[in-house]
């Protein structure tokens, strides 16, 4: 093979590798979350205010508001998925989801599992009742019957408030599904009391008729809501950050606020 072939074979060798590479490259970009053009958002749509489904079978809340402001930032469609909130974390991490976003606490358990956002709203967990209990305090709840949703941060609340759970009926806490139905049971008597969110609480309370139920002084501790993402997504949790500080500082996210809570209650 003669000087000039060789390095015709040469530069063809060199040009498959180059080629190689940026499609292998290109490939590699395509799996960033942050490409995609359409964002996927996991969310209970029973959890009003934050995200449900209104009576024209619409998707609506101060979450979904909320994330569509964010998504035009970020220059994405946002499509909204209902999912089981006891597979949360599963549905993110298998990629069916990209965003937990409905009133998502933040909790030490959960930092393991996901990464999130910066807070956007403070909420307490809180212990709701009828309004003619005889249950005033945290110790009166010996022997009631509690409720709370399933893999909620109310049920982790209550389990890391000492031994009160043996104090409650039968030791344990009654889950439910969603917090409507735990709301449903108390109405009826099924229930004693209930810890929920206080936001969820504040809403569902006002729809129904404030005077019907007792909240409670004493409360179950704070927290804060959050967006949770995957572990591996930090561009998409900077970006998110970004655009999420952007809606505040333009007044928008507190517009929305003070639609759903009657103030602006964004977390600064």
């Amino acid at each position: 093979m003669n000087l000039k072939i060789k390095r015709k074979v040469l530069t063809l060798a060199l040009l498959f590798v180059l080629s190689f590479t940026l499609i292998s490259c290109s490939e590699k970009k395509s799996d960033r979350t942050l490409d995609k053009e359409e964002l996927i958002l996991g969310f209970d749509d029973t959890f009003v205010p934050m995200g449900f489904k209104n009576e024209n079978g619409e998707y609506t809340g101060f979450d979904i508001e909320l994330a569509k402001e964010i998504g035009d930032k970020l220059g994405k469609k946002i499509s909204f998925q209902p999912i089981d909130w006891s597979m949360k974390e599963t549905e993110l991490n298998n990629k069916n989801i990209d965003f937990i976003w409905n009133g998502y606490s933040i909790t030490e358990e959960r930092k393991g599992k996901v990464e999130f956002s910066t807070p956007y709203l403070n909420n307490r967990q809180v212990i709701i009742t009828l309004a003619n209990s005889k249950i005033n305090t945290k110790a009166d709840l010996a022997g009631a019957v509690v409720g709370a949703q399933n893999q909620s941060s109310a049920v982790d609340a209550i389990e890391a408030d000492g031994d009160i759970i043996s104090t409650f009926k039968d030791g344990k806490v009654v889950t439910f599904d969603t917090n409507n139905e735990a709301l449903m049971d108390l109405e009826a008597g099924r229930l004693d009391a209930v810890v929920a969110d206080e936001i969820l609480a504040k809403y569902y309370t006002n729809q129904r008729g404030a005077d019907k139920y007792k909240v409670l002084k004493e409360d179950f501790g704070s927290e804060a809501y959050a967006v949770g993402m995957r572990k591996d997504d930090k561009e998409l949790v900077d970006a998110f950050n970004k655009a999420f500080k952007e809606v505040v500082d333009e007044g928008k996210a507190g517009e929305i606020s003070k639609k759903w809570f009657g103030e602006d209650i964004i977390a600064k």
